[in-house]
């Protein structure tokens, strides 16, 4: 863990953002902060416990941000205490996966899958067991 604030992929690294030795692929849990529009925190896939915290006045302006700035959507996270914000914008966020006051948005009972280039289809819940099913329509007239 970093001992001071740390400039990394065009954000600051206010915890975390290193990989211990000896760890393999294991990257410490990392917060993000002060992210300009663009930077790789933002417009990349990140596959890591990474957490680019935004803050925002403008709810129009974030949820722009966020639909606008990548081309994935695979989930992102809402932190509020206003149910009406919470509501509003997990309804307009573009992403497979939201979670509201919550860093874990998943279970086996739920769908789980992205949007946008972050895969098609769903794993998981009814849904997922859709993707191993051919569906039939099968109609029957009767005849008189």
């Amino acid at each position: 863990m970093p001992t001071s604030r740390q400039f990394i992929g065009g954000a600051w690294c206010d915890a975390g953002g290193s990989t211990p030795d000896g760890a393999g692929f294991f990257y410490t849990p990392t917060v993000m902060t002060d992210v300009p529009p663009g930077a790789p925190a933002l417009t990349e896939e990140i596959f890591g416990p990474v957490m680019p915290v935004i803050p925002f006045d403008d709810i129009d302006a974030a949820l722009g941000a966020a639909n606008n700035s990548v081309q994935v959507g695979l989930a992102s996270h809402v932190w509020t205490n206003d149910l009406e914000t919470a509501l509003r914008v997990s309804e307009q966020l573009e992403f497979g996966l939201l979670g509201v006051n919550d860093w874990n948005p998943q279970s086996t009972e739920a769908p789980f899958g992205g949007m946008k280039q972050s895969g098609l289809g769903r794993e998981a819940g009814h849904e997922g067991l859709l993707e191993y099913v051919e569906p039939k329509t099968r109609v029957i007239g009767v005849s008189y």
